[in-house]
């Protein structure tokens, strides 16, 4: 079983699930997304599963893009990673934005 976590290891939730994660006895891959972004194509995929663009929007950290198409949306978190909100956890069972941290536990189960 391959599980990846979007990871920011300055951000509490994330070191929340991944900590999760490992209790659960997971190894995930970690992507520190702010480091390695995700390509375009990835972006719009993860976006798409967890409900849309807008869904996988840092809120308060673009303001300007509220009400933005996904298209808009999806080019503002592909030139600046620190527009995604975070942890993203990809599993066997789907794709997840583990905000709150206890929402991972849908791909554990």
């Amino acid at each position: 079983m391959t599980f990846t976590i979007w990871h920011n290891p300055k951000c509490g939730t994330s070191r929340t699930v991944l900590a999760m994660l490992r209790e659960a006895g997971i190894d995930p891959v970690i992507i520190e997304y702010l480091k390695i972004p995700p390509d375009a194509v990835t972006l719009a995929r993860v976006a798409a599963a967890v409900g849309g663009a807008a869904r996988l929007l840092r809120a308060k950290a673009a303001p300007a893009l509220d009400g933005a198409a996904d298209a808009a949306i999806l080019a503002a978190m592909a030139d600046a990673p620190a527009l995604i909100e975070r942890p993203v956890v990809i599993g066997p069972k789907g794709i997840i934005l583990a905000r709150p941290a206890e929402a991972v536990q849908a791909l554990l189960g």
